[in-house]
């Protein structure tokens, strides 16, 4: 229950720039777990082409735009770090 306590107490002691500075580090945060599922992708992808060659292209282009839809998370992640950053 201290822990709960003392972030209370920061998060009343905090005034709107702390507390967007906070915002935008967890957006941030969120975006680099894209990597995350990008390598993942990217894993799965090379895994299904040892496995079964014939279907190397098809794996290829379902990857390549199962990685450029999880980009995308990453890029609207920092879009809305930047904004809240210098917006409000």
């Amino acid at each position: 229950m201290g822990f709960l306590a003392n972030m209370a107490q920061i998060f009343l002691a905090a005034d709107q720039a702390g507390l967007a500075a906070i915002g935008a580090g967890l957006a941030v945060c969120m975006g680099t777990f894209s990597s995350i599922g990008e390598s993942r992708i990217a894993c799965h992808a090379i895994d299904g082409m040892v496995r079964n060659p014939e279907m190397a292209k098809n794996l290829r282009s379902t990857m390549i735009l199962a990685i450029a839809l999880d980009e995308s998370t990453a890029i609207y992640a920092f879009v809305i770090a930047i904004l809240i950053l210098f917006v409000l």
